[in-house]
């Protein structure tokens, strides 16, 4: 199977490393903003094609599908531009910075038939299928999930600490890891709620926000974010469940009292970006849907949607 791989950044080299792992793929194009990082990149990953336009990507022998690790302002352009020269997309979380380009994304995908998988990456990481795969047996009912989200970011900088050509945002980001997250693992939400703190003056996004959902089962879930902490960076999750608690950081999972969970024979991998690669190819191989179809996490994206509007009738 051979991939394009659209945006060189800290993201797009950490599906390159994943890729490299899955029999039978080829990475032959990557695509970013300027040419001479782009070449590096295309260097150090012993891939042959290196430009800054995605139509010429698009245009490359053989191509199957494409992975987008681009701006989120250009992610259902793009997404749709990719179904419409007839390769199959994976597009980096979030699908979309507004519910309508979420939906005609959508719609693409249907009219296409064609494999839109978005990388809602919590849904592969080891640490939150082992906890899938208790409510699915039946051995565990989530009661309520408390997620922090918290980045030392006020300026444009990528996770590898370089500049970055466009502005991350709270709520279309890194709220939709954990609203889609909540629904998979408890069930569809029915109730939320958002608070923000102040806008950044120079970046005019909210730097700290505070989400509550309740999901039909009844479970809760409190999400803090923010752009502020300087301290421990990334996202914890406290699963407290109706036979235990859990704690789960990024692949790594432990017990409420801090006791390590073996996930060893939970998936293949114990990387999530490359079990969330490996589904993409999967699905594309059997022609199924992929666990985190367009479909399947839009729900999410009307979640961030309503909370928006609440927002901004707020302010």
């Amino acid at each position: 199977m051979k991939i394009a791989l659209a945006g060189a950044g800290a993201f797009g080299e950490k599906h390159l490393d994943g890729l490299k792992n899955i029999d039978g793929v080829e990475v032959i194009s990557v695509v970013g903003r300027r040419l001479e990082p782009t070449q590096a990149v295309a260097d150090k990953y012993g891939i042959a094609h290196a430009t800054t336009e995605l139509a010429e990507a698009l245009e490359q022998p053989g191509l199957d599908a494409v992975i987008l690790c681009t701006p989120t302002q250009m992610h259902a352009a793009q997404a749709m531009q990719c179904m419409d020269a007839g390769k199959h997309v994976q597009v980096e979380i979030p699908l979309a910075d507004s519910l309508a380009d979420a939906e005609a994304v959508l719609a693409k995908s249907q009219e296409t038939g064609l494999t839109c998988m978005v990388g809602h990456t919590r849904r592969f990481n080891p640490s939150h299928q082992y906890i899938h795969d208790k409510i699915v047996a039946g051995e565990l009912n989530i009661q309520q999930m408390d997620v922090q989200t918290y980045f030392f970011r006020r300026k444009n900088m990528n996770a590898k600490g370089e500049a970055r050509s466009w502005t991350d945002h709270l709520l279309w980001h890194h709220a939709a890891h954990t609203v889609d997250l909540f629904a998979w693992q408890a069930g569809p939400i029915v109730a939320a709620n958002a608070i923000e703190g102040p806008h950044h003056p120079e970046l005019g996004i909210a730097m700290d926000m505070s989400i509550q959902l309740k999901a039909q089962s009844g479970a809760i879930c409190t999400l803090s974010l923010s752009f502020n902490n300087d301290g421990p960076l990334g996202t914890f999750f406290r699963y407290i469940g109706d036979n235990g608690t859990w704690i789960a950081r990024y692949d790594d999972l432990v017990t409420g009292k801090e006791e390590p969970i073996d996930l060893s024979g939970v998936a293949v991998s114990s990387n999530g970006i490359e079990l969330q690669d490996r589904e993409f190819i999967a699905a594309i191989r059997e022609g199924r849907e992929p666990n985190s179809s367009v479909a399947q996490v839009l729900p999410c994206y009307r979640v961030l949607d309503a909370l928006e509007k609440q927002l901004e009738a707020a302010r």
